[in-house]
């Protein structure tokens, strides 16, 4: 996970840099040691409180800003879909869930990390380039991974709400690309779940006509289809071909 964790620190740093240019001249002293914020002439700032809220509430939203920009929300949201088409409420947990999508998000992102450290955070690392330039090519990378997941249909649907003007669609900024992938993300995620409910819903309807045939409409139909989705899933192998599908869904 280091390259999710370089990723981070380009994104924090870069965004500290945006602000660093506003200086103040507030400091603060712990026995020998002495913080200084800013020149030592001026008038202070009043808002450095409010830039020190920013930075810390940044740093605390930092990783689900990564995760929304990644795979994880198609993976995640699947794996929770095949969980509750099999009927199952406990298992797999919720942290095998999260973990599972983790990995393969780390594995499907691979790619657009290794451009970012090669093309951004290296170059950054052995001081070439300055933090903006550093942040603008990983956010280049970014947003063309995003784009590529994403129908035009909602690109267009921001780019309208934001009135911009005709703009190349690379040159499109985040707070346009960032919501059109999320909601193209969901869209995609709830139609292959729905495609996986399918084989396990007649399942549910051939039972429930065999009971009902039998005169048995007494027992919940639900006591003899879930053994019998577990051994469906068992036999297609379901995990394995729900995550090649998954992956390859994002052109792997």
């Amino acid at each position: 996970m280091k390259s999710f964790l370089k990723i981070a620190v380009v994104v924090l740093f870069a965004f500290g840099a945006i602000h660093a240019s506003a200086q103040t001249n507030a400091a603060t002293s712990f026995g020998p040691l002495s913080i200084s914020l800013g020149p030592n002439n001026g008038a202070p700032d009043v808002d450095s409180g409010i830039k020190i809220l920013f930075t810390l509430t940044l740093l605390s939203l930092a990783p689900s800003i990564l995760l929304l920009m990644t795979c994880f929300t198609r993976v995640a949201i699947v794996l929770s879909f095949i969980r509750s088409a099999l009927q199952l409420q406990g298992a797999p947990a919720n942290q095998i869930i999260i973990g599972l999508s983790l990995f393969i998000t780390y594995f499907v992102m691979a790619p657009v990390w290794e451009r970012i450290n090669a093309d951004a955070l290296a170059p950054y690392q052995a001081k070439q380039i300055t933090s903006q330039v550093a942040l603008d090519r990983a956010s280049r990378e970014i947003s063309a991974f995003m784009l590529k997941q994403t129908r035009p249909k909602d690109v267009e649907l921001f780019v309208s709400m934001a009135k911009l003007p005709p703009t190349k669609v690379e040159d499109l900024p985040l707070r346009v690309v960032i919501p059109s992938f999320i909601i193209s993300e969901l869209r995609t995620a709830f139609q292959m779940g729905f495609l996986i409910y399918v084989p396990f819903i007649l399942i549910d309807i051939v039972v429930a006509t065999v009971l009902m045939s039998m005169g048995m409409m007494m027992m919940p139909p639900a006591t003899i289809s879930m053994p019998l989705k577990l051994l469906l899933f068992v036999l297609v192998d379901g995990w394995t071909l729900v995550v090649q599908s998954l992956v390859r869904s994002f052109g792997m």
